[in-house]
Protein backbone atom coordinates (compact mmCIF):
# COMPACT_ATOMS: atom_id res chain seq x y z
CA UNK A 1 0.00 0.00 0.00
CA UNK A 2 1.57 3.28 -1.40
CA UNK A 3 2.54 5.96 1.89
CA UNK A 4 1.02 8.74 -0.59
CA UNK A 5 -2.19 8.74 -2.44
CA UNK A 6 -1.91 9.20 -5.97
CA UNK A 7 -4.17 11.01 -7.93
CA UNK A 8 -4.74 10.81 -12.45
CA UNK A 9 -5.76 14.41 -13.99
CA UNK A 10 -6.20 15.10 -17.46
CA UNK A 11 -4.92 18.08 -18.74
CA UNK A 12 -6.32 20.82 -21.53
CA UNK A 13 -4.15 19.05 -24.21
CA UNK A 14 -6.39 15.71 -23.36
CA UNK A 15 -2.52 14.13 -21.63
CA UNK A 16 -2.98 12.33 -18.82
CA UNK A 17 -0.62 13.23 -15.88
CA UNK A 18 -0.18 11.14 -12.46
CA UNK A 19 0.38 12.91 -9.67
CA UNK A 20 1.26 12.35 -6.06
CA UNK A 21 -0.89 14.10 -3.37
CA UNK A 22 0.91 16.00 -1.09
CA UNK A 23 -0.12 14.29 2.24
CA UNK A 24 -1.31 15.62 5.55
CA UNK A 25 2.29 15.68 7.17
CA UNK A 26 3.97 17.79 4.39
CA UNK A 27 0.59 20.09 4.59
CA UNK A 28 1.28 20.21 8.16
CA UNK A 29 4.79 21.71 8.17
CA UNK A 30 4.48 23.77 5.11
CA UNK A 31 1.33 25.61 7.14
CA UNK A 32 3.76 25.76 10.14
CA UNK A 33 6.32 27.65 8.37
CA UNK A 34 3.96 29.68 6.36
CA UNK A 35 2.27 30.61 9.73
CA UNK A 36 5.53 31.42 11.17
CA UNK A 37 6.62 33.90 8.43
CA UNK A 38 3.40 35.35 8.26
CA UNK A 39 2.99 35.76 12.28
CA UNK A 40 6.88 37.90 12.10
CA UNK A 41 5.09 40.06 8.77
CA UNK A 42 2.24 40.88 10.70
CA UNK A 43 4.14 41.83 13.72
CA UNK A 44 6.00 44.29 11.37
CA UNK A 45 2.92 45.45 9.93
CA UNK A 46 1.11 46.24 13.49
CA UNK A 47 4.29 48.12 14.83
CA UNK A 48 4.40 50.48 11.40
CA UNK A 49 0.71 50.76 11.44
CA UNK A 50 0.67 51.46 15.16
CA UNK A 51 3.44 54.29 15.16
CA UNK A 52 1.27 55.69 12.20
CA UNK A 53 -2.08 55.45 13.99
CA UNK A 54 -0.72 57.11 16.99
CA UNK A 55 1.42 60.13 14.98
CA UNK A 56 -1.24 60.49 13.53
CA UNK A 57 -4.48 62.26 15.60
CA UNK A 58 -1.14 64.27 16.78
CA UNK A 59 -0.82 65.97 13.29
CA UNK A 60 -4.18 66.17 12.68
CA UNK A 61 -5.99 67.92 15.96
CA UNK A 62 -7.66 71.00 15.39
CA UNK A 63 -7.94 69.81 11.79
CA UNK A 64 -10.35 67.17 12.08
CA UNK A 65 -12.21 65.34 14.88
CA UNK A 66 -9.79 63.24 17.08
CA UNK A 67 -12.34 60.77 18.46
CA UNK A 68 -13.79 60.35 14.50
CA UNK A 69 -10.15 59.91 13.13
CA UNK A 70 -9.33 57.22 15.94
CA UNK A 71 -12.49 55.30 15.04
CA UNK A 72 -11.79 55.15 11.28
CA UNK A 73 -8.10 54.29 11.92
CA UNK A 74 -9.50 51.23 14.14
CA UNK A 75 -11.41 50.12 11.20
CA UNK A 76 -8.56 50.36 8.75
CA UNK A 77 -6.27 48.50 11.18
CA UNK A 78 -8.76 45.44 11.15
CA UNK A 79 -8.56 45.87 7.43
CA UNK A 80 -5.16 46.03 6.54
CA UNK A 81 -4.79 42.88 9.22
CA UNK A 82 -7.29 40.77 7.22
CA UNK A 83 -5.30 42.10 3.57
CA UNK A 84 -1.65 40.70 5.82
CA UNK A 85 -3.54 37.13 6.75
CA UNK A 86 -5.58 36.78 2.78
CA UNK A 87 -2.48 38.58 0.98
CA UNK A 88 0.00 36.62 2.11
CA UNK A 89 -1.00 33.02 0.85
CA UNK A 90 -2.85 35.07 -2.43
CA UNK A 91 0.68 36.93 -3.32
CA UNK A 92 2.57 33.55 -2.74
CA UNK A 93 0.58 31.36 -4.67
CA UNK A 94 0.00 33.44 -7.40
CA UNK A 95 3.51 34.30 -7.93
CA UNK A 96 5.13 31.19 -7.28
CA UNK A 97 2.95 29.01 -8.88
CA UNK A 98 1.32 27.78 -6.42
CA UNK A 99 3.48 27.33 -3.47
CA UNK A 100 4.34 29.85 -0.51
CA UNK A 101 7.34 29.74 1.58
CA UNK A 102 6.10 27.03 3.73
CA UNK A 103 5.38 24.98 0.19
CA UNK A 104 8.61 25.46 -1.52
CA UNK A 105 9.94 24.41 1.73
CA UNK A 106 8.32 20.93 2.05
CA UNK A 107 8.67 20.53 -1.94
CA UNK A 108 4.75 20.47 -3.04
CA UNK A 109 2.79 22.92 -4.91
CA UNK A 110 -0.98 23.83 -5.11
CA UNK A 111 -2.78 22.96 -8.87
CA UNK A 112 -5.55 22.92 -10.48
CA UNK A 113 -7.64 19.15 -10.91
CA UNK A 114 -6.40 19.65 -14.82
CA UNK A 115 -2.91 20.03 -14.05
CA UNK A 116 -2.52 23.98 -14.77
CA UNK A 117 -1.32 26.13 -12.42
CA UNK A 118 -3.17 28.39 -9.76
CA UNK A 119 -4.25 31.52 -10.73
CA UNK A 120 -5.84 34.53 -8.76
CA UNK A 121 -9.09 33.24 -8.18
CA UNK A 122 -8.03 30.39 -6.96
CA UNK A 123 -5.90 31.65 -4.91
CA UNK A 124 -8.04 34.05 -3.29
CA UNK A 125 -10.65 31.58 -2.69
CA UNK A 126 -8.29 28.96 -1.10
CA UNK A 127 -7.41 31.78 1.30
CA UNK A 128 -10.85 33.44 2.27
CA UNK A 129 -11.66 29.84 3.16
CA UNK A 130 -8.54 29.17 5.08
CA UNK A 131 -9.88 30.45 8.60
CA UNK A 132 -13.11 28.12 7.91
CA UNK A 133 -10.30 25.12 7.60
CA UNK A 134 -8.73 26.21 10.40
CA UNK A 135 -11.26 26.31 12.64
CA UNK A 136 -11.96 23.04 14.58
CA UNK A 137 -9.76 21.40 12.66
CA UNK A 138 -12.33 21.12 9.80
CA UNK A 139 -9.54 21.24 6.51
CA UNK A 140 -7.59 18.70 8.22
CA UNK A 141 -10.49 16.22 8.79
CA UNK A 142 -11.38 16.61 5.26
CA UNK A 143 -7.55 16.04 4.20
CA UNK A 144 -7.36 12.69 6.51
CA UNK A 145 -10.93 11.36 5.11
CA UNK A 146 -11.45 12.43 1.93
CA UNK A 147 -9.86 10.58 -1.45
CA UNK A 148 -8.31 13.40 -3.04
CA UNK A 149 -7.39 15.26 0.35
CA UNK A 150 -8.87 18.56 0.14
CA UNK A 151 -10.29 21.26 2.47
CA UNK A 152 -12.81 23.06 1.77
CA UNK A 153 -10.59 25.83 0.27
CA UNK A 154 -9.54 23.45 -2.44
CA UNK A 155 -13.21 22.30 -3.30
CA UNK A 156 -14.62 25.81 -3.91
CA UNK A 157 -11.20 26.69 -5.52
CA UNK A 158 -10.90 23.14 -7.78
CA UNK A 159 -7.51 22.42 -7.06
CA UNK A 160 -5.24 19.89 -5.73
CA UNK A 161 -2.00 19.99 -3.63
CA UNK A 162 0.67 17.54 -4.92
CA UNK A 163 4.20 16.62 -4.43
CA UNK A 164 6.94 18.37 -6.52
CA UNK A 165 7.38 16.46 -9.79
CA UNK A 166 10.51 14.43 -9.48
CA UNK A 167 12.86 15.09 -12.57
CA UNK A 168 13.60 11.36 -14.42
CA UNK A 169 17.24 11.68 -15.77
CA UNK A 170 17.02 8.69 -18.20
CA UNK A 171 14.41 8.64 -20.98
CA UNK A 172 12.78 5.39 -22.32
CA UNK A 173 12.23 6.51 -25.76
CA UNK A 174 14.30 7.38 -28.61
CA UNK A 175 15.61 10.82 -28.88
CA UNK A 176 16.79 12.60 -31.94
CA UNK A 177 20.42 13.16 -32.48
CA UNK A 178 20.16 17.09 -33.01
CA UNK A 179 18.02 17.27 -29.90
CA UNK A 180 21.12 17.50 -27.58
CA UNK A 181 23.09 20.65 -29.31
CA UNK A 182 19.45 22.34 -29.66
CA UNK A 183 19.14 21.94 -25.99
CA UNK A 184 22.23 23.30 -25.51
CA UNK A 185 21.40 26.30 -27.25
CA UNK A 186 17.71 26.59 -25.31
CA UNK A 187 19.68 26.30 -22.43
CA UNK A 188 22.27 29.55 -23.65
CA UNK A 189 19.69 31.96 -25.16
CA UNK A 190 16.22 31.17 -23.53
CA UNK A 191 14.68 31.07 -19.71
CA UNK A 192 14.19 27.21 -19.50
CA UNK A 193 13.44 28.02 -15.77
CA UNK A 194 10.26 29.06 -16.87
CA UNK A 195 8.86 26.21 -18.09
CA UNK A 196 7.60 24.63 -14.51
CA UNK A 197 7.51 20.67 -13.41
CA UNK A 198 3.55 20.69 -14.56
CA UNK A 199 4.58 21.88 -18.18
CA UNK A 200 7.54 19.37 -18.18
CA UNK A 201 5.52 16.49 -17.01
CA UNK A 202 3.20 16.92 -20.13
CA UNK A 203 6.09 17.01 -22.15
CA UNK A 204 7.28 14.00 -21.35
CA UNK A 205 4.26 11.85 -21.32
CA UNK A 206 3.78 13.60 -24.98
CA UNK A 207 7.09 12.01 -26.19
CA UNK A 208 6.33 8.77 -24.31
CA UNK A 209 3.43 8.12 -25.88
CA UNK A 210 3.51 9.56 -29.56
CA UNK A 211 4.24 6.09 -31.59
CA UNK A 212 0.63 5.14 -29.96
CA UNK A 213 -1.24 7.90 -31.41
CA UNK A 214 -2.79 8.21 -34.63
CA UNK A 215 -0.49 10.56 -37.18
CA UNK A 216 -3.21 13.49 -37.26
CA UNK A 217 -3.78 13.30 -33.31
CA UNK A 218 0.33 13.10 -32.80
CA UNK A 219 0.79 15.97 -35.03
CA UNK A 220 -1.94 18.92 -33.76
CA UNK A 221 -0.99 17.97 -30.19
CA UNK A 222 2.88 17.81 -30.78
CA UNK A 223 2.56 21.30 -32.70
CA UNK A 224 0.40 22.39 -30.18
CA UNK A 225 2.54 21.86 -27.23
CA UNK A 226 5.73 22.92 -29.01
CA UNK A 227 3.86 26.46 -29.48
CA UNK A 228 3.27 26.66 -25.58
CA UNK A 229 6.87 25.98 -24.90
CA UNK A 230 8.13 28.66 -26.91
CA UNK A 231 5.66 30.66 -25.38
CA UNK A 232 6.78 29.72 -21.51
CA UNK A 233 10.15 30.32 -22.41
CA UNK A 234 10.23 33.63 -24.55
CA UNK A 235 11.45 32.05 -27.85
CA UNK A 236 10.64 34.39 -30.63
CA UNK A 237 13.02 32.74 -33.55
CA UNK A 238 13.99 29.28 -33.90
CA UNK A 239 17.15 28.84 -34.19
CA UNK A 240 16.82 26.91 -37.28
CA UNK A 241 13.93 24.91 -39.03
CA UNK A 242 12.60 21.91 -37.17
CA UNK A 243 9.75 19.55 -36.74
CA UNK A 244 7.76 20.29 -33.12
CA UNK A 245 8.88 16.74 -31.84
CA UNK A 246 12.61 17.88 -32.16
CA UNK A 247 11.69 20.94 -30.59
CA UNK A 248 10.07 18.92 -27.54
CA UNK A 249 13.07 16.77 -26.86
CA UNK A 250 15.18 19.08 -27.06
CA UNK A 251 13.19 21.06 -24.07
CA UNK A 252 12.97 17.96 -22.55
CA UNK A 253 16.98 17.58 -22.50
CA UNK A 254 17.33 21.60 -21.78
CA UNK A 255 15.09 20.53 -18.97
CA UNK A 256 17.05 18.18 -17.24
CA UNK A 257 20.55 19.76 -17.58
CA UNK A 258 19.78 23.21 -16.57
CA UNK A 259 20.19 22.14 -13.21
CA UNK A 260 23.28 20.05 -13.64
Amino acid sequence: MPLFNQVKVRTPESVDLEFTLAGVGNRAIALLIDYAVWGLLLIAVILLWGLLAYNLPIYFRGLANVDTLELWLAALSWLLYFAVYTGYFVGFETLWQGQTPGKRYTKIRVIRENGQSVGLAQAALRSLLRPIDDFLSIGLLLILFTKREKRLGDWAAGTLVVQEETVITSANFALLPDAQPLAEQLLQTTNISALLPDDFAVIREYLQRRTLMEPKAKSQLGLQLARQARTLIGLHDLPFEMTPDLFLEAMYLAYQQQSV
